[in-house]
Protein backbone atom coordinates (compact mmCIF):
# COMPACT_ATOMS: atom_id res chain seq x y z
CA UNK A 1 0.00 0.00 0.00
CA UNK A 2 1.29 3.36 -0.96
CA UNK A 3 0.38 6.88 -0.48
CA UNK A 4 0.15 8.79 -3.66
CA UNK A 5 -0.37 13.19 -3.91
CA UNK A 6 -3.73 13.83 -4.97
CA UNK A 7 -3.20 16.75 -7.41
CA UNK A 8 -0.88 14.83 -8.98
CA UNK A 9 -1.38 14.37 -12.67
CA UNK A 10 -0.60 10.79 -13.49
CA UNK A 11 -1.47 7.70 -11.39
CA UNK A 12 -1.08 4.03 -11.41
CA UNK A 13 -3.10 2.31 -14.69
CA UNK A 14 -5.99 0.07 -13.96
CA UNK A 15 -4.44 -2.57 -16.30
CA UNK A 16 -8.08 -3.91 -16.57
CA UNK A 17 -8.42 -3.94 -12.50
CA UNK A 18 -11.53 -2.53 -10.77
CA UNK A 19 -11.23 0.58 -9.01
CA UNK A 20 -13.06 0.93 -5.85
CA UNK A 21 -12.34 4.29 -4.36
CA UNK A 22 -13.78 5.86 -0.86
CA UNK A 23 -13.25 9.16 0.98
CA UNK A 24 -15.66 10.90 3.59
CA UNK A 25 -15.81 13.62 1.34
CA UNK A 26 -16.98 16.39 4.64
CA UNK A 27 -19.90 17.92 2.65
CA UNK A 28 -19.97 17.19 -0.84
CA UNK A 29 -20.70 20.84 -1.96
CA UNK A 30 -17.25 22.13 -0.36
CA UNK A 31 -15.07 18.74 -1.10
CA UNK A 32 -16.68 20.39 -5.13
CA UNK A 33 -15.67 23.60 -5.15
CA UNK A 34 -12.47 22.91 -3.15
CA UNK A 35 -10.91 20.40 -5.93
CA UNK A 36 -12.88 17.05 -5.42
CA UNK A 37 -13.77 16.83 -9.59
CA UNK A 38 -9.98 17.49 -10.56
CA UNK A 39 -9.29 14.55 -8.41
CA UNK A 40 -12.35 12.48 -9.59
CA UNK A 41 -11.37 13.05 -13.51
CA UNK A 42 -7.83 11.79 -13.33
CA UNK A 43 -8.83 8.67 -10.97
CA UNK A 44 -10.49 6.37 -13.49
CA UNK A 45 -12.68 5.34 -10.46
CA UNK A 46 -15.26 2.36 -11.60
CA UNK A 47 -17.25 2.44 -7.98
CA UNK A 48 -17.51 5.38 -6.08
CA UNK A 49 -17.87 5.37 -2.52
CA UNK A 50 -18.80 8.71 -0.63
CA UNK A 51 -19.45 9.18 3.31
CA UNK A 52 -20.68 12.67 4.94
CA UNK A 53 -22.63 13.53 1.92
CA UNK A 54 -24.46 16.12 3.94
CA UNK A 55 -26.73 17.39 0.61
CA UNK A 56 -30.33 16.16 -0.73
CA UNK A 57 -30.28 13.80 -3.83
CA UNK A 58 -31.00 16.85 -6.00
CA UNK A 59 -27.86 17.92 -5.37
CA UNK A 60 -25.83 14.88 -5.66
CA UNK A 61 -26.97 13.72 -8.75
CA UNK A 62 -26.23 17.27 -9.94
CA UNK A 63 -23.11 16.65 -9.12
CA UNK A 64 -22.58 12.92 -10.64
CA UNK A 65 -25.01 13.70 -13.10
CA UNK A 66 -22.54 12.36 -16.50
CA UNK A 67 -22.32 8.69 -16.60
CA UNK A 68 -23.03 7.53 -12.84
CA UNK A 69 -25.51 5.67 -11.23
CA UNK A 70 -25.91 6.61 -7.84
CA UNK A 71 -27.60 4.98 -4.57
CA UNK A 72 -27.72 7.73 -2.25
CA UNK A 73 -28.42 6.93 1.42
CA UNK A 74 -29.30 10.61 2.63
CA UNK A 75 -29.66 11.27 6.25
CA UNK A 76 -33.37 12.42 7.89
CA UNK A 77 -31.51 14.73 9.36
CA UNK A 78 -30.89 17.80 7.12
CA UNK A 79 -27.18 18.52 6.72
CA UNK A 80 -26.02 15.52 8.52
CA UNK A 81 -24.45 12.21 7.13
CA UNK A 82 -25.38 11.06 4.07
CA UNK A 83 -23.50 7.88 2.32
CA UNK A 84 -23.62 6.46 -1.20
CA UNK A 85 -22.08 4.53 -3.90
CA UNK A 86 -21.98 5.90 -7.59
CA UNK A 87 -20.58 3.31 -10.46
CA UNK A 88 -20.20 3.69 -13.96
CA UNK A 89 -21.92 0.23 -14.51
CA UNK A 90 -25.38 0.13 -13.70
CA UNK A 91 -26.06 -2.06 -10.46
CA UNK A 92 -28.37 -5.13 -10.20
CA UNK A 93 -29.89 -3.85 -7.00
CA UNK A 94 -30.02 -1.44 -4.47
CA UNK A 95 -30.23 -0.70 -0.67
CA UNK A 96 -30.15 1.78 1.98
CA UNK A 97 -30.02 0.88 5.55
CA UNK A 98 -28.20 -1.57 7.53
CA UNK A 99 -31.29 -3.02 8.22
CA UNK A 100 -32.43 -1.74 11.49
CA UNK A 101 -35.63 0.70 12.14
CA UNK A 102 -33.19 2.60 14.48
CA UNK A 103 -30.79 3.27 11.87
CA UNK A 104 -33.30 3.43 8.80
CA UNK A 105 -33.15 7.24 8.22
CA UNK A 106 -29.88 8.17 9.27
CA UNK A 107 -28.16 8.32 6.18
CA UNK A 108 -25.13 5.71 7.25
CA UNK A 109 -25.80 2.35 5.18
CA UNK A 110 -26.25 2.10 1.33
CA UNK A 111 -25.31 -0.91 -1.02
CA UNK A 112 -25.10 -1.90 -4.41
CA UNK A 113 -25.08 -5.28 -6.21
CA UNK A 114 -23.14 -5.63 -9.17
CA UNK A 115 -22.23 -8.60 -11.07
CA UNK A 116 -18.11 -8.28 -12.66
CA UNK A 117 -16.50 -11.06 -15.04
CA UNK A 118 -18.92 -13.39 -13.88
CA UNK A 119 -18.15 -12.40 -10.12
CA UNK A 120 -21.02 -11.78 -7.87
CA UNK A 121 -20.08 -8.59 -6.03
CA UNK A 122 -21.84 -6.51 -3.35
CA UNK A 123 -20.56 -2.82 -2.30
CA UNK A 124 -21.40 -0.86 1.07
CA UNK A 125 -20.87 2.92 2.01
CA UNK A 126 -20.76 2.60 5.51
CA UNK A 127 -20.55 5.65 7.48
CA UNK A 128 -19.91 5.06 11.75
CA UNK A 129 -20.66 7.16 14.28
CA UNK A 130 -17.77 9.29 15.47
CA UNK A 131 -19.30 8.80 19.16
CA UNK A 132 -18.39 10.77 22.50
CA UNK A 133 -17.77 8.76 25.17
CA UNK A 134 -20.94 9.18 27.93
CA UNK A 135 -23.08 10.56 25.50
CA UNK A 136 -26.13 8.82 23.56
CA UNK A 137 -23.97 9.32 20.48
CA UNK A 138 -21.66 6.52 21.86
CA UNK A 139 -24.70 4.76 22.40
CA UNK A 140 -25.85 4.82 19.16
CA UNK A 141 -22.15 4.06 17.96
CA UNK A 142 -21.91 0.90 19.72
CA UNK A 143 -25.80 -0.10 18.72
CA UNK A 144 -24.75 0.15 15.24
CA UNK A 145 -21.53 -1.80 15.40
CA UNK A 146 -23.36 -4.41 17.21
CA UNK A 147 -25.63 -4.62 13.97
CA UNK A 148 -22.66 -4.59 11.69
CA UNK A 149 -21.75 -8.00 13.57
CA UNK A 150 -25.38 -9.30 12.43
CA UNK A 151 -24.83 -7.54 9.12
CA UNK A 152 -21.65 -8.97 7.65
CA UNK A 153 -22.34 -12.38 8.19
CA UNK A 154 -25.12 -12.01 6.40
CA UNK A 155 -23.96 -10.19 3.60
CA UNK A 156 -21.37 -12.86 2.33
CA UNK A 157 -24.52 -16.23 2.83
CA UNK A 158 -24.84 -17.31 -0.72
CA UNK A 159 -21.10 -16.85 -1.56
CA UNK A 160 -20.70 -13.64 -3.07
CA UNK A 161 -17.63 -11.08 -2.70
CA UNK A 162 -18.71 -8.02 -0.42
CA UNK A 163 -17.15 -5.01 0.34
CA UNK A 164 -17.63 -2.11 3.04
CA UNK A 165 -15.71 1.00 2.59
CA UNK A 166 -15.98 3.37 4.44
CA UNK A 167 -15.51 6.04 7.34
CA UNK A 168 -15.62 3.51 10.32
CA UNK A 169 -14.51 5.88 13.16
CA UNK A 170 -12.27 3.82 14.44
CA UNK A 171 -8.36 2.99 14.91
CA UNK A 172 -8.07 -0.49 15.26
CA UNK A 173 -4.62 -1.08 16.29
CA UNK A 174 -1.67 1.14 17.38
CA UNK A 175 -0.35 1.39 14.16
CA UNK A 176 -3.52 3.11 12.87
CA UNK A 177 -3.64 6.31 15.36
CA UNK A 178 0.27 7.84 15.57
CA UNK A 179 -0.64 9.35 19.20
CA UNK A 180 -2.70 6.27 20.10
CA UNK A 181 -1.51 6.87 23.87
CA UNK A 182 -3.23 9.93 24.08
CA UNK A 183 -6.45 8.31 23.13
CA UNK A 184 -7.02 5.25 24.80
CA UNK A 185 -9.91 6.78 26.34
CA UNK A 186 -11.67 8.77 23.64
CA UNK A 187 -14.08 7.33 20.81
CA UNK A 188 -12.49 6.21 18.14
CA UNK A 189 -9.79 4.42 20.08
CA UNK A 190 -11.91 2.71 22.85
CA UNK A 191 -11.25 -0.53 23.87
CA UNK A 192 -14.47 -1.78 23.61
CA UNK A 193 -15.31 -0.10 20.13
CA UNK A 194 -11.49 -2.01 18.74
CA UNK A 195 -12.96 -5.23 19.78
CA UNK A 196 -15.32 -4.98 17.55
CA UNK A 197 -12.67 -4.79 14.97
CA UNK A 198 -11.44 -7.92 16.87
CA UNK A 199 -14.18 -9.64 16.11
CA UNK A 200 -14.81 -8.09 12.01
CA UNK A 201 -11.43 -9.54 11.25
CA UNK A 202 -11.11 -12.57 13.34
CA UNK A 203 -11.90 -16.10 12.99
CA UNK A 204 -15.94 -15.20 14.60
CA UNK A 205 -16.69 -12.96 11.33
CA UNK A 206 -13.58 -13.27 9.14
CA UNK A 207 -13.37 -9.84 6.55
CA UNK A 208 -9.87 -8.69 6.05
CA UNK A 209 -8.59 -5.24 6.27
CA UNK A 210 -7.52 -4.69 2.57
CA UNK A 211 -5.11 -1.69 3.18
CA UNK A 212 -3.50 -2.98 6.21
CA UNK A 213 -2.99 -6.21 4.32
CA UNK A 214 -1.22 -4.50 1.70
CA UNK A 215 0.80 -2.25 3.61
CA UNK A 216 1.78 -4.65 6.18
CA UNK A 217 2.78 -3.39 10.15
CA UNK A 218 3.50 -0.16 9.74
CA UNK A 219 2.06 2.93 10.93
CA UNK A 220 -0.79 3.82 9.06
CA UNK A 221 -0.59 5.03 5.95
CA UNK A 222 -3.10 7.78 7.91
CA UNK A 223 -6.90 8.66 6.18
CA UNK A 224 -7.53 11.57 8.43
CA UNK A 225 -6.12 14.52 10.06
CA UNK A 226 -7.80 16.81 12.48
CA UNK A 227 -8.01 20.22 11.17
CA UNK A 228 -6.86 21.98 14.27
CA UNK A 229 -3.39 22.49 14.44
CA UNK A 230 -0.78 21.30 12.76
CA UNK A 231 -1.88 17.38 12.20
CA UNK A 232 -1.66 17.19 8.91
CA UNK A 233 1.42 18.69 8.22
CA UNK A 234 3.26 16.34 10.79
CA UNK A 235 1.51 13.37 9.65
CA UNK A 236 -0.31 13.03 13.03
CA UNK A 237 -3.27 11.03 11.69
CA UNK A 238 -5.71 8.20 12.23
CA UNK A 239 -6.46 4.85 9.85
CA UNK A 240 -9.80 5.32 10.17
CA UNK A 241 -11.19 4.67 6.84
CA UNK A 242 -11.48 0.89 5.59
CA UNK A 243 -11.94 -1.11 2.28
CA UNK A 244 -13.39 -4.47 4.68
CA UNK A 245 -13.08 -7.13 1.81
CA UNK A 246 -14.70 -11.04 2.48
CA UNK A 247 -12.08 -13.37 2.32
CA UNK A 248 -12.45 -13.88 -1.73
CA UNK A 249 -12.75 -10.50 -2.73
CA UNK A 250 -9.24 -9.60 -0.45
CA UNK A 251 -7.51 -12.15 -2.80
CA UNK A 252 -8.61 -9.76 -5.87
CA UNK A 253 -6.27 -6.83 -4.37
CA UNK A 254 -4.00 -5.44 -6.08
CA UNK A 255 -2.95 -2.29 -4.67
CA UNK A 256 -4.37 0.15 -2.28
CA UNK A 257 -3.30 4.12 -2.08
CA UNK A 258 -4.32 6.90 0.17
CA UNK A 259 -4.45 9.96 -2.08
CA UNK A 260 -3.10 12.37 0.32
CA UNK A 261 -3.37 16.55 -0.33
CA UNK A 262 0.20 17.60 -1.41
CA UNK A 263 -0.53 20.20 1.04
CA UNK A 264 -2.75 21.66 3.87
CA UNK A 265 -4.04 23.97 1.71
CA UNK A 266 -4.86 22.02 -1.43
CA UNK A 267 -7.30 19.50 0.84
CA UNK A 268 -10.63 19.12 -0.12
CA UNK A 269 -11.77 16.82 2.85
CA UNK A 270 -9.93 16.18 6.44
CA UNK A 271 -10.02 12.94 5.19
CA UNK A 272 -8.14 11.48 1.72
CA UNK A 273 -9.30 9.15 -0.45
CA UNK A 274 -8.13 5.08 -0.04
CA UNK A 275 -8.32 4.00 -3.18
CA UNK A 276 -8.21 0.05 -4.37
CA UNK A 277 -7.96 -1.88 -7.49
CA UNK A 278 -9.33 -5.63 -7.81
CA UNK A 279 -8.89 -7.85 -10.43
CA UNK A 280 -11.77 -9.93 -11.23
Amino acid sequence: MTESTATSPEYAPKNGATRIASVNVNGIRAAYRKGMPEWLEARDVDILCLQEVRAPDKIVNEFLADGWHVVHAEAEAKGRAGVLVASREEPEATRIGIGSDRFANTGRWAEADFVINGTKLTVASVYVHSGEVGTPKQDDKFAFLEEMITKLPALRADGRDVLLVGDMNVGHTTRDIKNWKGNVKRAGFLPEERAYFDRFFGEEIGYRDVARDLAGDVDGPYTWWSQRGQAFDNNTGWRIDYHMASPSLAAKALRADVDRAASYDTRWSDHAPLVVDYQF
